[in-house]
């Protein structure tokens, strides 16, 4: 039944990609607000066919810690799960991602119009250097910046190197990191097909100021908090749990 009901789930998946894909593209014309309205329509629907088809959803613990004004989210990257929820916990916001993803036809065409920080990854420091121009300019718009300082989505257990770029953001441009942590690859594992049943836990922690602070100190602080709060969220519970 858990491969029957993922492979429902990636179904639904694919086919809603395959219809908001070319409509994306088409909310070139319509403002950044319009746009981000329609294109997180698909995240929100995967979500609840989510819930539906693999009894998988999620609870958020820290809704409070949310700032009123715009900040940057560094959050835990364990699974593909995380970029569709964040979507919706979060303001509207941009991600910073490989450039090379915007040339991937439709897909990456769609994900163009949501403006995110595009970077050439192999560029070194000067990738950190777009990464400090581009969200400085996301963030004077009043977007909310999503990060995942891991790079790469880590196995649960696992803790990966987390990069320098969005520290350096934060410490020039002044805004607070908002930490993140949370057990989603428990369930629906990096690489994995198979999503089991369950409630996922989010923890969102209370904003990390940055101004004064270096790059280093304010990494440092997110990468403690983070690591911490998901270490406590322990291993995931009854596979089998319904889900209410």
């Amino acid at each position: 039944m858990l491969f029957l009901r993922s492979l429902l789930f990636a179904l639904g998946m694919w086919l809603s990609t395959l219809v908001f894909a070319p409509l994306a593209v088409l909310t070139f014309p319509f403002p950044f607000t319009v746009r981000y309205a329609f294109i997180t329509r698909w995240a929100r629907f995967n979500l609840w066919w989510l819930r539906l088809t693999c009894r998988l959803d999620y609870q958020v613990r820290g809704r409070e810690n949310i700032p009123v004004g715009n900040a940057i989210v560094f959050c835990k990257h364990q699974s593909a799960w995380e970029t569709l929820a964040l979507q919706k916990i979060f303001p509207p916001q941009v991600w910073l991602l490989k450039r090379e993803l915007l040339w991937v036809p439709f897909f990456g065409w769609g994900l163009a119009m949501l403006e995110p920080i595009a970077i050439d990854r192999r560029a070194g420091r000067k990738a950190v250097e777009q990464l400090v121009t581009q969200g400085g300019e996301r963030l004077a718009n009043g977007r909310w910046v999503v990060i995942f300082p891991e790079g790469t989505r880590v196995p649960p257990g696992q803790t990966g190197r987390y990069g320098i770029g969005g520290a350096v953001l934060a410490a020039k441009s002044g805004y607070p990191v908002v930490p993140v942590a949370h057990n989603a690859g428990e369930f629906w594992p990096r690489r994995g097909f198979i999503k089991r049943p369950g409630t996922i836990t989010v923890v969102v922690g209370p904003a990390i100021e940055s101004q004064g602070k270096t790059a280093e100190m304010i990494k440092e602080e997110a990468r403690e908090w983070i690591e911490r709060n998901t270490r406590g969220l322990g291993p995931r519970a009854d596979s089998d749990a319904p889900v209410g």
